[in-house]
């Protein structure tokens, strides 16, 4: 396993996209854990979806430090872009984090089709200006950041027929333009940590689900419609396998790797061995489209978001493969294992179970309902 090289007590942490997700989660866990820290987010509470998620997420995040937080511990909130460089130097200049968790992306793989732009001004250009202000963060001696964690995906593996996917696999024909954005981001990442000596680690989420997640994921969005009475398609005619993995153990993950950095060290050439490392995390248990909507269904139910006598078969239509998509996704996960000595390990079940039950908490009543329809 390796050694922890980074102490978190007392840092600064500086999370993009903390209004996210993943971003939200981890602020809570850092925030509630035994070290203090000063956690900073930044976040452009854009309208991708309901931007109402968001704030929510970010009240669970100030709860936290009201009720959790361990001593000392302290949360700020930026909204801003990390496409603009001027608010990213800022941040920069202000904060002087020591590790930066970068989780500001436009997802997606359909939106990526008609919103190209989107992709290349969050993927590309905010992405790049997080790299310039890491590098810049060493200007006049200063300290730096220790450690740049970094967001890809597992759709960098696109037309990959191998399984499970593996980091050592090749990663060059991506089926949609996100996974083409997310691979960018690697290369980046690899030429910064070559060029100025920047610890980076990449993480290749594989399909991230769990209570207030996006609501453009299936698990989600097929939540909302059959909720509405409305029909979902599933498509490779119910064929396609994801590699489900809970939020909690994504966040469990991103914390081990934080507190390591890739090892700073010089080639025989004189010049930086570029700091920088990629893992996949994900569940290592692939599962059939037609095996999760039939759990999604039953614990909803479960839930009471459906009614017991719901028509599941009739509220389903199976529909061919969607431009972008791929067949399946199955993450190799050993190096993970081996170097930090976690493996997802939540099952669907109890994943989807979470999440009907956060669902039914938080879309009850009048204003659920005005939620929903806007």
């Amino acid at each position: 396993m390796k050694e922890r090289n980074i102490a978190l007590s007392g840092k600064t942490v500086l999370i993009t996209g903390g209004a996210g997700f993943i971003g939200a989660n981890l602020a809570q866990r850092l925030l509630c854990g035994t070290e203090p820290v000063r956690i900073v987010v930044i976040d452009n509470l854009n309208d991708y979806y309901d931007p109402n998620l968001k704030l929510w997420r970010l009240e669970q995040i100030r709860a936290a430090v009201r009720d959790r937080a361990a001593d000392g511990s302290s949360f700020e909130m930026i909204r801003g872009s990390i496409a603009d460089a001027r608010t990213v130097r800022e941040v920069f200049r202000q904060f002087a984090p020591s590790v930066v968790v970068n989780l500001a992306a436009q997802a997606g793989v359909r939106y990526s089709i008609d919103h190209p732009d989107a992709y290349i001004e969050s993927n590309i250009v905010g992405f790049y200006n997080i790299l310039e202000a890491c590098r810049h963060s060493y200007d006049g001696g200063a300290e730096g950041v220790e450690h740049l964690v970094y967001a890809s995906s597992s759709s960098v593996y696109g037309g990959n027929k191998k399984l499970p996917y593996s980091t050592e696999d090749q990663t060059d024909t991506p089926v949609s333009l996100y996974a083409a954005t997310k691979k960018a981001d690697e290369l980046l990442a690899h030429a910064y940590a070559r060029l100025y000596n920047i610890p980076a680690t990449g993480l290749r989420f594989f399909t991230v689900y769990g209570p207030a997640g996006r609501p453009d994921m299936a698990y989600f969005k097929f939540t909302d419609m059959l909720r509405k009475g409305e029909t979902i398609r599933l498509f490779n005619y119910g064929n396609c396998k994801r590699d489900f993995t809970y939020v909690d153990d994504i966040t469990e993950g991103i914390l081990r790797v934080m507190g390591c950095a890739p090892e700073r060290r010089q080639g025989t050439d004189g010049l930086p061995i570029a700091p920088h490392s990629v893992y996949n995390i994900g569940n290592s248990h692939p599962v059939n489209l037609l095996e999760f909507v039939d759990i999604l269904h039953q614990e909803l139910i479960g839930a009471g978001v459906l009614p017991a006598d719901f028509d599941f078969g009739g509220h389903t239509v199976l529909a061919p493969m969607q431009a972008g998509d791929v067949p399946a996704t199955y993450a190799d996960t050993e190096p993970l294992e081996q170097d930090f000595g976690f493996k997802p390990a939540t099952d669907l079940r109890t994943g989807l179970r979470r999440f009907a039950e956060w669902y039914r908490d938080f879309y009850s009543g009048n204003k659920a309902e005005d939620q929903i329809s806007e």
